[in-house]
């Protein structure tokens, strides 16, 4: 049990709001592509997880259940009002529904290419069905990611100080992203190569993409802010509805409501002792 404890990645959370706090010295897009890396690294911890340990489906539902609870949070108390204080009305809805119309858009053309059950963790296409399945489970995970990473860097253009609740809401969701889409991949006859190979992909590109969120948007107007903001919680909102709560439905459906609930007020308290 203690051994559980000591590895748990709940227990990261105090040592990383604790390392956000010290980070000074450091270059700010430095900064930047660190704190990608760390929440995209999640989606590491969770792959190891979904292929190698032998874990019910029921409990990654549940996990998933719980990470769509943080994101949601996440993205209502700190996108949206971020976006809301940078460009008001006009800029974040705009965004907010550009970024889901995009995103739907990406999905639909990808589900055509058997990446649609890419978070299942028990119905995805087979790869001897589709030889194309594959890198489109990898593509459209990386379409996942891509929104919440850049949030990151975005977070920083006030002040140079990361979101440090952005960075665990996205780290908490993204383990149960892993988890759940490594080992649908396995079912499906993915190597252990090929699903490693896509999510230390990803991780590493998270951390590009928040640096390209810092740098590249740091002298840009807050209305081109706010709208660039919004997108990303439209896209994450949209990609929650179509891909991880169906998946915790489809097993937990009993209790997916209520752990994703608590997933929810856990992230809210966090908004709330790190303002």
């Amino acid at each position: 049990m203690n051994s559980e404890k000591k590895f748990s990645p709940i227990y990261l959370i105090p040592q990383l709001m604790v390392f956000g706090n010290s980070m000074d010295n450091i270059p700010v897009w430095a900064q930047a592509y660190f704190w990608g890396g760390i929440a995209g690294f999640a989606l590491v911890l969770g792959a190891f997880g979904g292929y190698c340990l032998n874990i019910s489906q029921r409990i990654i539902a549940s996990i998933m259940a719980f990470g769509s609870g943080v994101l949601i949070s996440a993205l209502s108390f700190e996108l949206m009002d971020r976006a809301y204080s940078r460009g008001g009305f006009d800029s974040t809805t705009v965004g907010f529904i550009s970024g889901a119309l995009i995103f739907t858009a990406a999905n639909w053309i990808l589900s055509k290419k058997g990446a649609k059950h890419r978070k299942r963790s028990g119905h995805q296409q087979s790869s001897q069905q589709d030889s194309n399945s594959g890198m489109a489970i990898a593509i459209g995970s990386l379409l996942d990611g891509i929104p919440e990473s850049i949030v990151i860097g975005l977070s920083m253009l006030k002040g140079g100080v990361v979101s440090i609740v952005a960075v665990i809401a996205i780290f908490l969701s993204n383990i149960p992203e892993g988890l759940s889409s490594s080992a649908g991949m396995k079912k499906a006859g993915h190597g252990a190569v090929y699903v490693f190979g896509v999510w230390i992909g990803i991780a590493l590109f998270s951390g590009l993409a928040s640096l390209i969120g810092y740098t590249v948007f740091q002298n840009f107007s807050p209305d081109v802010i706010a709208a660039t903001t919004s997108i990303a919680a439209g896209a994450i909102l949209a990609m929650l509805v179509d891909t991880m709560i169906p998946e915790a439905f489809e097993i937990a459906h009993n209790f997916a409501g209520l752990i994703t609930v608590v997933g929810f007020l856990s992230s809210f308290i966090l908004t709330k002792l790190n303002p």
